[in-house]
Parts: C-alpha cells; sequence; structure tokens
C-alpha cells in the first residue's frame, strides 16, 4: 500500500488550533497503527517561514502548487483578510486539484476558499456558524447548512470550527484505514472516537433549573452494555432523571436522541469486529446488540451504506495490502 499524502494549504495568520489538528493526524508518525501511516506537507505561497496567530511560526515545506502532487489537500481556517481575497495561486491549485479527483477537505472557514474557486456551487457545505450569514451572503450559489459538524460529500468535505476540525480528521482516517485505526488515534488524542458529521455545531443552553449531572456515566453505562437490550427508560433512570428530561437533556447535549446515538455505537463497534476478527456475522450481531443478522445487515446498511460482508472484505483486503 503505497503512503496517503495529504496537502495542509495555509495563509498568514491561521489559526493555530485548526492548524494543530492535522498536523496531529496526519503529521505525527503513526506506522505502528498503519503502515505506511500518511504524510503531511505544508503548502504556503512559497516555502520557508510563515506567521500564524498568536505569534506561532511555522515553516512550510511546499508550495501551493504542489497540491497538485498529494492526495487530499486539506484547506486550514483563515484570517479574514485570506477569507475575503483568498490566495489566486491557491485559487487556481484547488480547481488543478479538483479536476485531477483529489480529495478536498476544508477546516472551518477554509470554506471560503472552496466557495471562491467554484467547488461548491450547486453542493450543500457548511462552515463555522458564526459566519454563516456572511458566508450565505458571498456565496448564494452554495447550499450553506450551518447545523452539520461536517459535511462529506464525497470528493469534497467541509466542517464547523475548531473542534469539528478533529472529527474531520478522524472521519478521514476512519474513511481510509477503518473504525480501529481511528478508535486508536482517538484513544491517544483523549477525545471522543467519533461524533456523526450530522450532530449539531451548538446546543442550546440549558436553564439553571434544568441543569442534570453530566451525561458521561450513563453513557459509558451503556457502552458496556451493547450486546444487552437497552430502552431510554432505563437510561434515564441510570441517569436519575425522568424519562421526558433525559430525552431533552440527551438530544441538547448531543444532537441526536439516545436511540440513535445506540444504534451509532453498536455500528461502529460491529465495525471494529468486523475489522479485527474473524468472528461470524451471527455472533457479531449478538455481540452488538443487534441479536441476529438479519437486523446488523439492515442497520449496518443503513448507517455504514455497504454490507457487513463487504465492510470486512475491503478492510481485509487493504490489510493484506500493507508491507510487512
Amino acid at each position: 500500500m503505497s503512503r496517503h499524502v495529504v496537502g495542509l494549504a495555509v495563509t498568514a495568520g491561521a489559526p493555530v488550533f485548526e492548524l494543530a489538528i492535522p498536523c496531529e493526524v496526519f503529521g505525527t508518525d503513526r506506522s505502528d497503527i498503519v503502515d505506511p501511516w500518511y504524510e503531511l506537507r505544508l503548502c504556503a505561497e512559497a516555502s520557508g517561514p510563515l506567521a500564524s496567530s498568536a505569534g506561532v511560526s511555522l515553516h512550510a515545506s511546499h508550495c501551493y502548487t504542489d497540491l497538485l502532487d498529494v492526495d487530499t489537500v486539506i484547506v486550514a481556517g483563515l484570517a479574514r483578510y485570506a477569507q475575503l481575497a483568498p490566495p489566486p495561486e491557491l485559487i487556481a491549485a484547488l480547481r488543478e486539484a479538483f479536476r485531477r479527483g483529489r480529495r478536498i477537505v476544508s477546516l472551518c472557514t477554509g470554506a471560503y476558499v472552496l466557495a471562491a474557486a467554484g467547488l461548491l456551487d450547486g453542493r450543500r457545505a457548511t462552515t463555522h456558524w458564526m459566519n454563516a450569514n456572511d458566508f450565505a451572503h458571498r456565496f448564494p450559489r452554495v447550499h450553506l447548512d450551518p447545523a452539520p459538524l461536517y459535511i462529506d460529500d464525497g470528493d469534497i468535505v467541509t466542517t464547523a470550527g475548531s473542534g469539528a476540525a478533529i472529527d474531520v480528521c478522524l472521519h478521514l482516517v476512519r474513511t481510509d484505514h477503518g473504525a480501529a485505526a481511528a478508535n486508536e488515534i482517538a484513544r491517544r488524542m483523549v477525545v471522543p472516537p467519533h461524533r456523526e458529521g450530522g450532530q449539531a455545531q451548538y446546543t442550546r443552553p440549558v436553564a439553571i433549573a434544568e441543569k442534570s449531572d453530566d451525561l458521561a456515566p450513563v453513557l459509558q453505562w451503556a457502552l458496556e452494555r451493547l450486546h444487552q437490550p437497552i430502552t431510554v427508560p432505563e437510561l434515564a433512570k441510570v441517569a436519575h432523571m425522568s424519562e421526558r428530561t433525559f430525552a431533552r437533556r440527551f438530544r441538547d447535549t448531543l444532537g441526536i436522541t439516545p436511540l440513535q446515538w445506540l444504534l451509532q455505537q453498536r455500528v461502529r463497534l460491529a465495525q471494529e469486529l468486523l475489522e479485527t476478527t474473524d468472528s461470524p456475522i451471527e455472533e457479531i450481531a449478538r455481540t452488538t446488540g443487534f441479536g441476529n443478522g438479519v437486523n446488523l445487515r439492515y442497520h449496518f446498511g443503513r448507517v455504514a451504506g455497504v454490507s457487513p460482508q463487504s465492510y470486512r472484505h475491503v478492510f481485509r483486503f487493504r490489510a493484506t495490502r500493507q508491507p510487512v
């Protein structure tokens, strides 16, 4: 398997946090997880030193034209001046990279560059919710949805701000190398292993009188019992809330219903078992709480887009192609 090259396009004054995340995920040697791991190239208008926000200095090893020779192009968040007038060289490089079939990803306000290049015309896309009105005014041909954490439209992926960059980078690893690899990266970064792209960017404030204990204990309780039938009343009881209050609190915090969350966790566990074990489908169905293979195949197909057998075949095939 050849090394997947990620080109991170940066501009002067870019926010440090959005830059640091792809550097951590793709630029750190993880060959003990997947070999070969990604190769990260920092691309700017010219190679050499580059000032980011907060006075942190970066060194760009490549130029924008080098984005044509990578597999995935990531456009990091931008300072306001670059949002309003993206570098023409970057616009040209993005258009050509897209024409050549490269995967294009924007982090936060990096969506401004993709939109300026015309790559988002007629597409559904997202960006940081604080920029939604400005973005929609400037790019009326883009079907902007400011709610999701990220939107994967196949060859183009757009994300919300800051923390969503973690989610989408792990999503890219999951797409390329499977759930087990992405989960291991998340464990090492001490972040949640996965948040669905459709989850809300931010949640409605909870009134002081309605505040309750954190949901972490009940989520952990459920994760330890995915093989068992779990109902919303049971979860509410563990959380020491009424069923109605628990359901509202859950949606306000995670952006989805408790049953949707349980389904996601069960499918995610099934993905990891399909990747890492030879267990029969029926056994995996019981282990993940689906009960039988029919239920597993139905729900797995709806969430993952492929059958469990196809999923196992794809990731086993990738593993056999990795060099010893």
